[in-house]
């Protein structure tokens, strides 16, 4: 190839019920209803845990959402927002499925002035530990206890929860209570060379194993219990209780009803078993794997990095693997590579979870990474899919913000799908942009493309490009068009912070819904 050039990708389609196909995937629950509807309708059982407040909104929003929302007036909203909206026709509707008013299982006797007290105390590891010890310890208990367990848990928090449990939150002086933790996080990395007589500083120190974010920390502690959640705010379920001073405006904005029903209730069927979308018209035995890297918190060496890798089908389904931790990072390159032998047991795990699914190996196997892949990493990846006649490839997929522009006239920009091939191994991506089907752009800024390379193995550059399109698709936790990411890259971050997050017992082979 002599010369960039310019193509369009199709955009990719999703498959419903009884076979049909549209790109949006707001429309064809609407039409059809989910791509794994049977017979009778599934039933969808789910658990809430929160305060009696809590318990009150969440069963307001459950039944809001069992009947038809219709769409907001033309006048409330910009054309960009109008364009995307569906209107929500009920969760049994939307998803041949059965939502209970009530929920089948509530724990509400958690302390809402407990829990308050708690998020004040200064120590932050300490404060959001202990709360996040509060719902842990429940819904654990319940779990040991019930034969037949929800399929997930609302964790439904109050703001104050929110804006105090993530990484950078504060408490003003005045608001701060004394915990029980006097061990400082700076004296941590000391006892591991001068351990103390007694171990009472040691013991201290364990909170410090922990984040300072609630939701990650939640999620990594319910991995080994294997309990699946879905976290939401107060102010989403009822945005009306809570008013500025003026008692008209909102305290937050929020998106309409219709817009939090197709959200919420979309991760709600995922998380219950069901399957709302499948990519249409795919390749068989096509296998996509995403890696997954987070340098450990506290480690004395900057090289010590948890990897993992997130496996996807074309159903949509994925299975994180978590693989070894070792010296990952390059401070030179700043990139992340494994050793022949973590990456050749890495992908061996991969397959060997393909085949529980599938008859035989994959055809091929396109492994996701954002950064390129060393000689050794990939000759592990390579000897792992040796014999099994799997055409294993290595893609690189990075933001190129600051590389390209481009425009088209007119009053939209660069339409979605938009590819600039520069050789017949690389080229630019625009998975966001204009898109006929809503007949706007939803960003702000100019659309900026991904960097897509085939740096190991052998592909189209053209039918990895599609690939990338079309697992921009399968984000089931937000009934999106579309990410301007595929899925195996836009978690990744995500999941890395989950497992560094808390101490994790085991190597975890878990659905993708334990992380979202």
């Amino acid at each position: 190839m002599n010369k960039p050039r310019l193509i369009h990708l199709p955009e990719p389609q999703l498959e419903f019920r009884f076979g049909q196909k549209v790109s949006y995937p707001r429309d064809g629950l609407y039409l059809f209803g989910p791509v794994d509807a049977a017979r009778e309708p599934r039933q969808v059982r789910y658990g809430v845990i929160g305060t009696a407040t809590s318990l009150r909104r969440f069963k307001e929003w459950a039944a809001q959402v069992s009947s038809f929302i219709d769409v907001p007036p033309p006048r409330r909203m910009s054309k960009a927002i109008q364009a995307h909206h569906v209107a929500f026709p009920g969760f049994n509707e939307a998803f041949f499925a059965t939502w209970p008013k009530e929920p089948p299982r509530a724990i509400t006797d958690i302390d809402e002035h407990q829990l308050l007290h708690s998020m004040h105390i200064a120590n932050r590891h300490e404060a959001i530990k202990t709360v996040v010890d509060v719902f842990v310890d429940r819904l654990v208990a319940d779990r040991k206890r019930d034969e037949d367990p929800p399929s997930f848990w609302y964790v439904v928090i109050p703001e104050f929860i929110y804006e105090l449990g993530r990484p950078q939150s504060t408490v003003a002086a005045v608001d701060r209570v004394t915990g029980k933790i006097t061990l400082k996080e700076k004296e941590v990395a000391r006892l591991a060379i001068q351990p103390t007589l007694f171990g009472q500083a040691e013991e201290e120190a364990e909170v410090y194993k922990y984040a300072r974010n609630f939701r990650r920390q939640l999620k990594a502690r319910l991995l080994d219990h294997q309990i699946v959640t879905q976290i939401v705010r107060e102010t989403t379920l009822t945005p009306h209780e809570f008013l500025k001073e003026n008692r008209k405006d909102l305290k937050r904005r929020v998106e309409d009803p219709a817009t939090i029903a197709w959200k919420l209730c979309t991760a709600s069927y995922y998380k219950s078993g069901g399957r709302p979308w499948q990519l249409a018209d795919v390749r068989p035995g096509v296998c996509y794997v995403g890696l997954v890297y987070k340098q450990q918190p506290m480690g004395s060496d900057i090289r010590h990095a948890c990897c993992a890798a997130q496996m996807f089908l074309s159903d949509g389904e994925g299975v994180v693997f978590r693989g070894a931790l070792g010296p990952w990072y390059q401070p030179d390159s700043k990139q992340f590579h494994l050793d022949r032998a973590a990456a050749q047991k890495l992908v061996s795990t991969v397959l060997a979870e393909y085949r529980l699914r599938h008859p035989a190996d994959p055809v091929e196997l396109f492994i996701h990474a954002k950064s390129s892949f060393s000689d050794e990493e990939w000759a592990g990846f390579v000897e792992a899919c040796q014999g099994k006649g799997t055409n294993v490839v290595g893609v690189q997929i990075s933001d190129a913000w600051d590389q390209l522009k481009l425009y088209r006239p007119g009053t939209y920009p660069t339409i979605r799908g938009t590819a600039m091939l520069t050789d017949r191994r690389s080229g630019f991506l625009w998975t966001s942009g204009y898109i006929p089907r809503l007949d706007t752009y939803m960003g702000p800024d100019t659309p900026n493309p991904l960097h897509v390379s085939v740096r190991r193995g052998d592909a189209d550059i053209q039918v990895v490009m599609a690939d990338v399109l079309s697992l921009s698709k399968i984000n089931f936790n937000t009934c999106l068009f579309n990410d301007r990411s595929p899925v195996t890259i836009r978690f990744a971050d995500a999941i890395g912070d989950i497992l560094v997050s808390a101490p994790v017992q085991s190597e975890p082979r878990l659905p993708f819904k334990f992380y979202i």
